[in-house]
């Protein structure tokens, strides 16, 4: 090879290398290119997340509460009563409450009644975290949020939250000796709960309150970590029950219960001998458990006695005697008015008119009486749909398990038929399989033996438990809904009024779904349901959240529903109104109820072991 030939082909084969390098450069930018746009990707997503978790917290961005507070403590410092005047509450500007008086009693149980999104919630993150003044000897508890996953089981995790409350109060009599002496009224109420603890009867106590909330042997066992949110709940719950804090918060605790652990929770909250605020959308558990009840309509804390149904029959009653007092004072200012205009000139007339006048102003001056303002009542109706001959959906000698084994089945040689105007109400305890019956109607699950039958026209329409983590929690429900049916309108106002009807208004429709309410979440979730137009609907524990006006506005949807529906609820209430039909699965099947399902729930009862 010629001197030439050599330079030439070694210049080629550095050519070639500083190509290779250069496209090995690209490459390495185009991945790193790509990297940084997934870590950016997962930074927004983490963004977001951390956004919406502050935002459910009522937190800014600096962790500080969102919510101000005003109050004044007007019971004894020592004493295990509350007395708060002057409370006011406000959330992000939007005033919840203001000069009101929050009165609690020791050893009374008090419903906090309310709309969606009046700020019950609200409220009691606020005494939690005693933004209003408590004395310090009373101990707060708030049940909203599960127990934390841990490698304790339940049962461990139970105790081990005793002991530490145990130590606590121990410490605080400590404490309390030192800086204010044994003389002290505080130590009285401390050395009570001290006894009452009994150290000894730790873990068969705990064990009697998770088998009452729905834990059996196995279960009891299990470690938080490997349990659900559900669960973790019902962990959380058994604590603060066994705790016995002196002012236990709790914020719609059946909602992650079936049937017969709320009838035993009803049972055992009956006996609760400390003080009790409870937010719970169940009336027979209002009923069932209140002493009181305290409204938070028209901005204010308005308290009265005995239980729910007590509350409907006495505010009734003031509310008929407001009209009365009301129309009479109209007449009597129309009558004044009226003979102040016809006064004239007359120097004698015009003395009285002066005279009329002044009384005239100071029943201004004192405040008139105002009308009574009704409950915002709202009717919402699933969209009437063309009949389908039977069978719609139906099982046929159906059997299944999750392993595939005969030995592990949940349902054994299972037949059961819903058509058009099927109104079903499943019942039975958690894990006994009923969300996992509606998954096989749905097909998302397939039997090992026999079929499902499913009409060729029939259209599911499906709310279940966690229907509302669909949503875009960082979106207003307005562009929520717009984005997902843009090919319907793009039109705000035309949406305004979708979700006006299903009772979410005002500043619901314009605020970021990660501060609204679980229960005016729910109503977008209905709203969506709605609107897909489904013929037979399933509905797992669709209440939750719900305030008692929009569950009854649920059952008079489903009732006049031209469609079928299965249902799955805790809510005896609800089920009372709708269902015609009750199976109770138990035994790998489901046995069709003879009676109501109030018979049902005494059947529970009886069987309650406290």
């Amino acid at each position: 090879m010629s001197a030439v030939s050599a330079s030439k082909a070694k210049r080629e084969q550095k050519r070639l290398e500083r190509e290779a390098k250069k496209a090995s450069e690209g490459k390495a930018t185009k991945k790193t290119k790509k990297q940084i746009a997934k870590d950016a990707e997962e930074k927004d997503v983490d963004d977001a997340e951390a956004q919406i978790a502050k935002l459910k917290l009522q937190t800014d961005e600096d962790g500080i509460s969102d919510r101000v507070t005003t109050g004044v403590l007007s019971s004894l410092v020592t004493s295990r009563d509350i007395k708060i005047t002057s409370v006011s509450l406000l959330f992000h500007g939007k005033v919840l409450i203001q000069d009101s008086v929050l009165e609690l009693n020791y050893g009374r149980r008090y419903g906090l009644l309310g709309e969606n999104g009046c700020g019950k919630s609200t409220l009691l993150k606020s005494i939690a975290a005693r933004e209003f003044p408590i004395a310090p000897h009373i101990d707060v508890y708030l049940l909203n949020e599960p127990a934390e996953p841990t490698e304790f089981s339940a049962l461990e995790y139970v105790v081990r939250e005793a002991e530490g409350e145990l130590k606590r109060l121990e410490d605080l009599v400590e404490e309390t000796i030192v800086k204010s002496g044994p003389e002290d009224p505080v130590l009285e109420g401390l050395y009570e709960k001290i006894d009452e603890m009994d150290p000894a009867t730790f873990e068969s106590r705990a064990a009697i309150i998770l088998t009452g909330l729905g834990f059996d042997k196995v279960t009891i066992k299990k470690h938080t970590k490997d349990m659900s949110g559900g669960w973790r709940m019902r962990v959380a719950l058994a604590k603060a029950l066994f705790v016995k804090p002196t002012l236990l918060l709790l914020d719609d605790p059946t909602a992650h219960l079936d049937l017969a652990a709320c009838v035993w929770l009803e049972e055992y909250m009956k006996r609760w001998d400390r003080t009790l605020i409870l937010v719970s959308h169940s009336q027979d558990f209002l009923n069932g458990v209140c002493t009181n009840m305290i409204d938070m309509r028209m901005k204010k804390l308005m308290a009265y006695g005995g239980n729910y149904d007590s509350y409907l029959k006495t505010r009734t009653e003031l509310e008929v005697n407001q009209m009365k007092q009301y129309n009479k004072q109209q007449e009597e200012i129309a009558h004044i008015k009226k003979f102040i205009a016809s006064a004239g000139t007359y120097a004698n007339l015009v003395k009285q008119a002066k005279s009329r006048q002044k009384i005239l102003d100071k029943m201004e001056a004192d405040g008139l009486i105002q009308p009574v303002v009704p409950d915002k009542v709202f009717s919402f109706r699933f969209a009437d749909v063309d009949k389908l001959p039977p069978p719609v959906l139906a099982f046929d000698d159906m059997s299944f398990s999750y392993s595939g084994k005969p030995e592990d089945n949940l349902y054994e040689n299972l037949d059961i038929g819903i058509d058009m105007d099927s109104r079903v109400a499943l019942v039975g305890p958690n894990g006994i399989g009923k969300s996992t019956l509606l998954k096989l109607f749905q097909g998302i699950l397939q039997p090992q033996k026999g079929r499902v039958i499913q009409h060729t026209h029939i259209k599911l329409g499906v709310y279940s438990q966690h229907s509302a983590d669909q949503l875009d929690l960082t979106k207003t429900p307005l562009e929520f809904v717009r984005d997902k049916f843009s090919s319907v309108s793009q039109d705000f106002q035309y949406w305004r009024q979708q979700l006006g009807r299903y009772g979410l208004t005002g500043e619901g429709q314009t605020s970021q779904m990660a501060t609204l309410s679980e229960g005016q979440r729910s109503r977008v979730v209905f709203a969506l349901l709605a609107l897909e137009s489904p013929n037979l609907v399933l509905l797992d524990e669709p209440t939750n959240g719900l305030d008692l006006s929009t569950i009854d506005s649920l059952a008079d949807a489903i009732n006049a529903f031209n469609g079928g529906v299965v249902i799955v609820s805790h809510d005896f209430r609800l089920l009372d109104k709708v269902a015609k039909d009750i199976f109770v699965i138990e035994n790998k099947t489901a046995t069709r109820w003879e009676g109501s399902i109030l018979d049902y729930k005494k059947k529970l009862a009886q069987a309650v072991v406290l």
